[in-house]
């Protein structure tokens, strides 16, 4: 597994690098591009991104003092569909008069709340993962 350890650490990486990149950019070259409602769905999508690069980073703490780690492993698939799906989703929305993508909206648009289900399964592994490796009752 430590492959896969690996690949999900480099892209907790690569995911927390883009969601500073990505703000700044949001922040500076966006800020007069884009109305406050798309500014503020752009922001959403960082804001998401930021806490499961985070989740992931905890995740990845715990590999290697874990032998229940497959339920971490799938969360941390999770987290990952979560991020691509609902934040990318977000910042192609916000930005889709840019990007000439109006017509693609009945496509994204569905995307975001896939997104959204992938980040609550990718929870309710770790509590899955909790009960197992802690064998305890709640």
């Amino acid at each position: 597994m430590d492959k896969l350890q690996k690949k999900i650490l480099i892209f907790t990486a690569i995911s927390g690098m883009l969601a500073v990149v990505l703000g700044a950019f949001g922040a500076h070259a966006l800020a007069d591009k884009l109305n406050s409602s798309q500014l503020s769905t752009y922001q959403t999508g960082i804001e998401y991104q930021f806490y499961h690069t985070f989740a992931l980073f905890g995740i990845c703490a715990f590999f290697h003092s874990s032998k229940k780690s497959v339920w971490l492993f799938r969360s941390a698939f999770f987290f990952t569909v979560g991020i691509v799906l609902f934040s990318g989703s977000l910042y192609i929305l916000a930005c889709k008069e840019i990007l000439l993508l109006e017509s693609w909206t009945y496509i994204i648009g569905p995307l975001t709340p896939l997104g959204g289900l992938s980040f609550i399964i990718g929870w309710l592994l770790i509590i899955v993962f909790a009960n197992k490796e802690f064998n305890t009752d709640i």
